[in-house]
């Protein structure tokens, strides 16, 4: 017995789910817009009247506001990765790669400062935390975990430890530059904060992999280590 046709689709709500997607997206921007300008406090009232619409259509599109924030947070996340996921995977040496990600990054947050603020906003509470924004970290991490793993299959050593050392990286560099942002006495220019992450990051690459027998230049090209580990 054949199966009964599907019914069509219907104009109309064909239509109103297209609205409801470019009102939701129109809604985002703006909050982007007004955090931005305004600072991580900004009301729901601000973003509607940049939208140009009453408060309560706002939240006829959201959850509530913990979900509008959410999705203002994978907006911002997606704006980062524009910029930052180029860079994980890397072209030229291990060092200029590390230099190009970590000044990539760090340029991105001194453009935006108050996004990058509300990335953290809350996220230090376990129940506040943002999927948008572990979910991103988690997935820095695991490329990065990627490239070490590269290097140790490289050398025939077992590739255990390059994920931990990845989130620990990960981490590293996000709390690092969590507490310069948050400190108002900084001296440090953001050039010189991106030296030192640098510099850190390939020591502790250096200092585990020199622990597993290993010696890697760190003008070694990052594609001689890939396709090593490919072919290998």
């Amino acid at each position: 017995m054949l199966d009964a046709p599907k019914p069509a689709a219907d104009g109309r709500s064909t239509r109103w789910e297209s609205h409801r997607a470019r009102r939701r997206a129109e809604v985002i921007e703006a909050a982007v817009a007004a955090i931005e300008a305004d600072g991580l406090d900004v009301g729901v009232k601000q973003i509607a009247g940049r939208v140009g619409v009453p408060r309560s259509v706002v939240y006829r599109h959201f959850k509530d506001r913990a979900d509008l924030d959410e999705q203002i947070r994978q907006h911002v996340v997606e704006l980062l990765m524009v910029r930052l996921a180029p860079t994980l995977r890397p072209g030229g040496t291990v060092m200029e790669a590390i230099r190009r990600a970590i000044g990539t990054y760090l340029e991105w947050v001194e453009r935006h400062p108050r996004l990058h603020a509300f990335l953290g906003k809350g996220m230090s509470r376990a129940a506040g935390a943002s999927p948008a924004v572990v979910g991103t970290k988690t997935a820095i991490a695991v490329d990065v975990g990627h490239l070490f793993a590269a290097v140790l299959r490289r050398h025939r050593v077992a590739d255990d430890l390059a994920s931990s050392i990845a989130f620990g990286l990960v981490g590293f560099v996000d709390a690092t530059v969590n507490h310069w942002l948050a400190d108002r006495d900084r001296t440090l220019t953001a050039a010189e904060l991106a030296a030192l992450l640098s510099r850190s990051i390939w020591h502790v690459l250096d200092g585990n992999l020199r622990a597993l027998g290993i010696e890697l230049d760190p003008d070694t090209p990052v594609a001689d280590l890939l396709d090593a580990s490919t072919n290998g």
